[in-house]
């Protein structure tokens, strides 16, 4: 059986940021940057490749803190 399967083994214990063909300074999407921090930077392909959910994920995160700021300012006088 032949494969075409042929990289190194320090590069496949590793997390994925620190890989050669990798690390080219590119620039990465949001499906990519979320994938990385949900699978502690083994792996960027983890939500696939479409940029919904990352757009989603992020958009979440800003309607968290905006709604906490806001609530901590409404509601902070009320003690």
């Amino acid at each position: 059986m032949r494969t075409d399967f042929d990289f190194p083994r320090k590069d496949l214990i590793g997390p994925v940021v620190f890989r050669p063909n990798f690390n080219n300074f590119e620039t990465i999407n949001v499906n990519q940057a979320w994938s990385l921090f949900f699978s502690a930077g083994q792996d960027d392909k983890k939500l696939g490749e479409q940029a919904e959910l990352g757009n989603f994920l992020t958009n979440t995160l800003i309607a968290i803190g905006v709604t906490g700021t806001l609530w901590a300012t409404f509601f902070s006088n009320l003690g």
